[in-house]
């Protein structure tokens, strides 16, 4: 890209930002100040003109409630970009939102973007491009289990085996790293948004209850679980009776959730193993040691970690604040940009780059 003056001017008072730019949520790390925000990942769009009325927590407010001229979506599936422009009008905000403190009148931040493992060099592209579009001066990209990995503190440069498991809203990663490059790696699209579909399949099934994706949500957070819990517990769920068409409170136990999501919970396990099956006797003896950590969102259910490491025979343990671990990770690559080794991190956008990208099958 040509030297532009006016971006290197405007870039020298710009911050440099870390996004975790999730299904469900946005989080952004600022360069020296750590996480300043962290906001769900919808907007709410005029029907007619697509143009964004409210971004963030306040369009999540509005999801199920809008009038028929306004539609509150997420323009982010499974990991990946499915709203080009709505997506690029939200980083706009995002990055404007970083900066409301600072004096540059047009940001151009440097930025590094989390993208899951598996994802296309499209999609790739469409995530460089979306950012740079709203204002980025330079995009890097590195993949969100990478990312965690940094964040949780893991020893990823190092001449040792680690293993991160990050289940986000759309996606989940598995990733076994060593020497600062990825040894095994994962990318599942099975996470906490599919849990979420599973309670609202359930209770319209064994309840004929019509629930919201906002209360499935709040009974997964709640009450839901992925191993037995010492305490099993209780909680209301409102929606519309299937058969009579009104409003019914349905009281479910923690045990009902769990059976719910368990197909999906199971899925996640599965591919952990699948991965530790494909990593070399001298990594997995590493992992022995020191244990497998657990980010994403999803790491938040009550007992996937214990059952986590019934199923796999070694410690597993939660990262500190867990959602927050591939910002964090994303701000550490911006801390040490002209290292080689972590620069190392970063992928390309150019074909195959990604060191692990799934073939291309022939059509």
């Amino acid at each position: 890209m040509a030297f532009n003056p006016l971006n290197w001017l405007l870039g020298f008072f710009s911050l440099d930002i870390g996004i975790d730019l999730g299904t469900a949520n946005t989080l952004v790390h600022v360069r020296g100040k750590g996480i300043t925000i962290n906001e769900p990942s919808w907007v709410a769009i005029d029907k007619r003109t697509r143009q964004p009325l409210a971004i963030g927590a306040e369009a999540k407010e509005m999801v199920g409630r809008t009038p028929a001229n306004v539609v509150a979506i997420r323009p982010l599936r499974d990991g990946v970009i499915s709203e080009f422009e709505i997506t690029q009008a939200m980083l706009e905000y995002f990055i404007g939102k970083a900066h409301e403190q600072s004096i540059v009148p047009v940001p151009r931040p440097r930025v590094v973007i989390g993208i899951p493992s598996g994802v296309t060099e499209v999609e790739k592209r469409a995530v460089y491009d979306a950012a740079m579009s709203a204002g980025a001066r330079e995009v890097g990209l590195i993949e969100e289990p990478v990312a965690a990995a940094l964040g949780a503190g893991l020893p990823v440069a190092e001449i040792h085996g680690s293993m991160i498991v990050d289940i986000g809203g759309g996606t989940s990663e598995v990733a076994i790293m060593s020497m600062g490059g990825v040894v095994v790696s994962r990318s599942l699209r099975v996470a906490s948004d599919e849990m979420d579909q599973d309670i609202i399949q359930y209770m319209r099934n064994k309840y004929n209850l019509a629930i919201g994706e906002r209360m499935a949500e709040q009974a997964k957070i709640n009450i839901g679980s992925a191993y037995h819990l010492p305490e099993e517990k209780t909680m209301l769920l409102r929606g519309r009776n299937l058969i009579t068409g009104l409003p019914e409170a349905v009281e479910v136990s923690s045990v009902e959730i769990r059976e719910a999501i368990s197909g999906s919970v199971q899925t996640i396990v599965d591919t952990v193993k699948d991965a530790l099956d494909e990593a070399p006797p001298e990594i997995v003896a590493d992992l022995m040691e020191v244990g497998v950590a657990l980010a994403g969102g999803g790491a938040l259910l009550q007992a996937m970690d214990k059952r986590l490491q019934e199923e796999l025979r070694i410690r597993v343990w939660t990262a500190e604040d867990p959602m927050s671990c591939v910002a964090r990770g994303a701000g550490i690559m911006l801390e040490n940009y002209d290292v080689p080794v972590f620069r190392r991190m970063l992928v390309g956008l150019e074909r195959g780059s990604t060191r692990h990208a799934q073939p291309t099958q022939a059509r």
